[in-house]
């Protein structure tokens, strides 16, 4: 029998306007992906947040639906949702890593997505990790795209004067002794 472990699990993020999440699931392994969508439903509407739901064929296509709906409409963050089981090809491997790299390229660029796309060997790890009274991953990815939207908010307004600044931000010349300016 494995050792249970437990981990620190940050705070719930509180929200002074609405949020609202999209939640991408491939219901590849039904069952196992309905626990995961009723596990993220479940964390956003703690925070009192609001969600859509959209279903595509599978874990590769997870990544292009959020960028889509990125290009397309106003959602705060995105939860992706799946479940990928080793099977006998190599296939296994290319399906999770592509999926998790694309999805960690669009984090890079400022999306707040969290990342429940399940990579197991077997169902019973899969079932496990899904069920919202055991590993609850589903919570668990709603929680990491809600923290990563907070930190979005909280961020988003500030401007020190200092650090990098975006091309569309007017950039200041230095004068010269004379008057003049250096570039």
């Amino acid at each position: 029998m494995a050792k249970s472990e437990t981990h620190y699990v940050l705070p719930r993020p509180e929200f002074d306007k609405p949020v609202k999440l999209l939640i991408v699931v491939a219901p590849y392994y039904k069952d196992i992906a309905d626990d995961l969508v009723a596990g993220a439903k479940a964390e956003i509407e703690a925070v009192g947040g609001s969600w859509d739901l959209v279903e595509v064929p599978g874990a590769l296509e997870v990544p292009t639906a959020i960028a889509i709906s990125d290009r397309q409409s106003n959602f705060d963050g995105y939860v992706a949702l799946g479940c990928v089981i080793r099977g006998e090809t190599t296939h296994y491997e290319t399906v999770c890593n592509d999926s998790s790299r694309a999805l960690q390229l669009m984090g890079l660029q400022g999306l707040c997505i969290g990342n429940g796309i399940l990579t197991v060997e077997t169902r019973d790890q899969a079932v496990v990790r899904a069920e919202t009274g055991g590993q609850n991953k589903g919570g668990g990815a709603a929680a990491a795209a809600l923290h990563l939207v907070a930190l979005a908010r909280k961020w988003g307004g500030q401007r020190k004067g200092v650090g990098f600044r975006a091309p569309s931000d007017p950039i200041l010349l230095a004068e010269k002794g004379d008057g003049s300016t250096t570039a």
